[in-house]
């Protein structure tokens, strides 16, 4: 017996499939691949759109807030531009951390952000930002509108974890510099357009 006509649709493809916001570059959606409670590092698969086992992190350190990417972004030329030397974006989606009060334990949800800020970093020669937003209808967090209002230790916390959370014994942390709202929303219309120029326009509707 066949389905019925609702079993014959396909869930869109968090990175192509899905809208890069309401109102980007201020308000945007974010797609969570980690959580704080996370000691194992997901990452989506580009092809099929599922999560998969990135690798186990290797230190204690977990990540200090929701952790995903941008839908619709592509860290490209447009993004490279941004950062003291670069060459490049790194290829992948723009990344995005949002703080929540109250504890998200899902993966694989889509949340909504208001971007107040960044941390421009280097992996290798190809620029790696991580954007820094807060649940849109977060009581605590919500009001805080550019990352030079959030307390310095949750900076620093952002600021250590991606220094250090891909680092072997013997090597240097990244330098990680932190940038406000203004830059922030630079960085994620240049994603935009960079994803426009390799994938195509806005997502049809």
């Amino acid at each position: 017996m066949p389905f019925p006509e609702p079993f014959y649709s396909w869930r869109p493809h968090p990175w192509h499939g899905v809208a890069a916001g309401p109102e980007p570059p201020e308000i945007v959606l974010a797609y969570v691949e980690i959580t704080p409670f996370d000691l194992v590092k997901y990452e989506i698969d580009k092809v099929n759109g599922f999560l998969r086992v990135d690798r186990p992190q290797r230190t204690s350190a977990q990540p200090p807030s929701l952790y995903g990417f941008i839908p619709r972004t592509l860290c490209g030329r447009r993004v490279g531009a941004h950062t003291p030397g670069a060459k490049q974006g790194d290829g992948d989606p723009l990344d995005i951390c949002v703080l929540s009060e109250r504890p998200i334990t899902a993966r694989e949800i889509l949340v909504k952000a208001k971007v107040i800020g960044g941390l421009a970093m280097l992996d290798g020669e190809d620029a790696d930002d991580k954007i820094v937003a807060v649940l849109t209808s977060d009581f605590v967090w919500g009001e805080v509108d550019d990352l030079a209002q959030l307390p310095t230790v949750l900076v620093e916390r952002l600021r250590h974890y991606f220094s250090t959370y891909k680092l072997l014994p013997n090597q240097t942390p990244t330098t990680i510099m932190p940038y406000d709202k203004h830059h922030a929303h630079l960085v994620v219309t240049a994603a935009m357009a960079d994803y426009d120029e390799l994938y195509g326009g806005p997502l049809a509707s």
